[in-house]
C-alpha cells in the first residue's frame, strides 16, 4: 500500500512511521466525532441475521442439525440420510428421534462429565494466577478499560496435567468421551440454551442491558450484557477460551485414544487432528491477552449466538472428521505420503499466517494505548509485532494497520483461518462431505461477519474506511496464493 490516509489528508506511508514513532507511546485519544460515531453504535438502529424471525431460525434449526448430521455419521456410514417417499416422512422422523432418545439422551454420565469440565475451568480460572491485560476503553462505560486477568496457558497445562493423571490412574478415561459424544452434545445445548437466558434476566433485572431492540427473541439471541463478569474472571473471554477448544481438543485425543485401543496404533490422520486442535487451543491461550483488543470483548454482547456457540456449536460440529475417524476403517480415509506432506504443510502455514496476523493487529492496538511490552509465551512466532507500522488516523482518534499481513488483505486472519477449517475436513478426504461442514459453515459465518465488520467501520470511521476499502481492493499475490495452495490439496488428496 504506497499510501495512507488522514480524515483531511493523504500522507505517504513515511511521514506515516515518523508520526508513529514519535507517538508510539501515547494513549488513544477518541475525538468528539468519533465520540458521538461511538453513541451511535452502542444504540440498536437495524436487525441482523433477518431479525426476530431470522434468529428464531437460527434457535431452532441448529441443534436439529447438529443431531442430523451427527446421526448420519455415527449410525449411517457418513451418507445424508432423507425419507424414501412422502409416507416415510413420518417413520423417519420417529427413526431420527429414536437415535437421539437412545443414543444422545442427556444422562448422567454427560452431566458429570460436562459440568465437572465447566466449573472446573471456572474454577482454576479463578485461583490461579495470569498476566494483567488492558483492555480497550470501552465507550458505554464512558471510555473506561477494564483489566483482564489472562491465566488461561496455566489453567491449559493444568488441565492437561489432571486429564493425563485421571486418564493413567482409570479414574476417568479419556477413551469414553467419543463413545457419549451425543449425551455430551445434548447437555452442552442444555447449558448454552440455560445460562443465555440466566444471563439475559441477570442484565434485564439489574439494568445493565445495553443496545437493545425490545424484542425477546431477537434480544436473547444478541445478548443483553456487554462484560458480564464473575470476580476478576470475564465470562465472555473466560467461554471463549476454556470450553470450545478444550472440549475440541479432548474429542480428538479420545478419538486417538479409542484408535489406540482398538488398532493398537494412531493414524496419521487422528494425529493431524490432535496437532490441528492442539496449535489452535494452545493459540489461544498463549495469545490470550490479545482477546480483549479484539471487536469480540469490545463490542459484542454475550447472548445466545456467543453463548450457545462456544458452549455447544463449536465443540460438537467442528470435529465431525473425529467422529468419522473413530467409528470406520482407516482404509476409508488413508492418503499417499505426498498428500500426508502436503496437507500437514498447509495446516501449518495457515497457522503460521493466522497466529501473526493476530498478534500483529493486537500488538498495534496495544501500542496505541502506550503498551510497548508484549508477553512471551511459547510458542511466539516471528513477525508477531510489526516494527514501524504505517497506519491510517482516523477522524474517530483510532488507528488502522496498513502494514504486515494487514498491508495485503483487510482479513488476512480470516483466509487463514478458514483454511485451516478446510484441512480439519479434508483429513479424511472424500469419505463422507459431513466434516467439511465446518469450513462451509465457517465461510458463511465470516463473508456475514465482514459484512458486518465493514458496515460498522464504514459508520465508525467514515471517509477514513472508504479510503482503506479503495486501496485494498487489488488482487494482491496473497490471494493468488491461497488459491494455488488449495487447488494443490485438492490434487494431492484426490489424485
Amino acid at each position: 500500500m504506497s499510501a495512507t490516509s488522514t480524515a483531511s489528508e493523504v500522507l505517504p506511508t513515511t511521514n506515516l512511521r515518523q508520526r508513529n514513532t514519535a507517538n508510539g507511546t501515547s494513549k488513544l485519544v477518541v475525538s468528539e466525532e468519533g465520540k458521538e460515531a461511538d453513541r451511535r453504535l452502542d444504540r440498536h438502529e437495524d436487525f441482523e441475521f433477518g431479525g426476530p424471525l431470522g434468529v428464531l431460525a437460527i434457535m431452532t434449526g441448529f441443534p436439529i442439525l447438529m443431531y442430523y448430521l451427527w446421526i448420519c455419521l455415527w449410525f449411517y456410514d457418513g451418507k445424508l440420510v432423507y425419507p424414501d417417499s412422502v409416507d416415510d416422512i413420518k417413520p423417519f422422523l420417529w427413526r431420527m428421534w429414536g437415535h437421539i432418545a437412545k443414543d444422545a439422551s442427556p444422562n448422567w454420565y454427560a452431566w458429570k462429565v460436562y459440568s465437572g469440565n465447566f466449573f472446573f475451568q471456572l474454577f482454576i480460572a479463578w485461583v490461579l494466577p495470569g498476566y494483567q491485560q488492558e483492555g480497550l476503553p470501552v465507550p458505554s462505560l464512558n471510555y473506561k478499560t477494564l483489566m483482564y486477568n489472562c491465566n488461561a496457558l496455566v489453567c491449559l497445562y493444568t488441565t492437561l496435567i489432571t486429564a493425563a493423571t485421571l486418564h493413567y490412574y482409570n479414574i476417568f478415561r479419556l477413551t469414553e468421551i467419543i463413545d457419549n459424544y451425543g449425551h455430551l452434545m445434548s447437555v452442552s445445548m442444555i447449558y448454552g440454551f440455560g445460562v443465555s437466558l440466566i444471563t439475559y434476566l441477570y442484565a434485564v433485572l439489574t439494568g445493565t442491558a445495553i443496545r437493545m431492540s425490545g424484542n425477546f427473541f431477537y434480544d436473547y439471541f444478541m445478548g443483553a450484557c456487554l462484560n458480564p463478569r464473575l470476580g476478576t474472571i470475564d465470562l465472555k473471554m473466560w467461554a471463549e477460551v476454556r470450553i470450545p477448544w478444550v472440549i475440541v481438543f479432548f474429542l480428538s485425543v479420545s478419538g486417538a485414544c479409542k484408535q489406540y485401543e482398538t488398532l493398537g496404533y494412531v493414524t496419521p490422520n487422528m494425529a493431524f487432528m490432535i496437532l490441528a486442535t492442539g496449535l489452535y487451543l494452545n493459540a489461544c491461550a498463549k495469545g490470550e491477552e490479545c482477546i480483549p483488543q479484539t471487536w469480540d470483548m469490545f463490542h459484542e454482547k454475550w447472548g445466545f449466538m456467543v453463548i450457545f456457540w462456544n458452549f455447544s456449536g463449536v465443540p460438537f460440529s467442528y470435529v465431525y472428521s473425529v467422529v468419522y475417524m473413530a467409528s470406520h476403517d482407516p482404509s476409508k480415509y488413508q492418503f499417499s505420503t505426498a498428500g500426508y506432506v502436503f496437507i500437514y504443510t498447509l495446516l501449518c502455514t495457515a497457522y503460521f499466517i493466522w497466529d501473526t496476523a493476530m498478534a500483529q493487529k493486537s500488538h498495534f492496538k496495544m501500542q496505541t494505548q502506550g503498551i510497548t511490552t508484549f508477553r512471551k509465551t511459547f510458542p511466539q512466532l516471528p513477525w508477531n509485532v510489526v516494527k514501524n507500522p504505517t497506519f491510517i488516523q482516523t477522524a474517530h482518534g483510532n488507528r488502522l494497520l496498513t502494514s504486515g499481513w494487514w498491508a495485503y488483505s483487510r482479513k488476512p486472519n480470516y483466509v487463514a483461518d478458514w483454511t485451516m477449517s478446510l484441512t480439519w475436513g479434508a483429513i479424511i478426504g472424500t469419505a463422507t462431505i459431513i466434516p467439511y461442514f465446518y469450513s462451509m459453515f465457517f465461510i458463511t459465518v465470516l463473508l456475514h461477519r465482514c459484512t458486518r465488520d465493514f458496515e460498522r467501520c464504514s459508520r465508525k470511521y467514515g471517509k477514513d474506511w472508504d479510503a482503506i476499502a479503495k486501496s485494498s481492493n487489488t488482487i494482491y499475490p496473497w490471494n493468488i496464493l491461497i488459491g494455488v495452495l488449495l487447488k494443490r490439496l485438492v490434487i494431492s488428496l484426490f489424485p
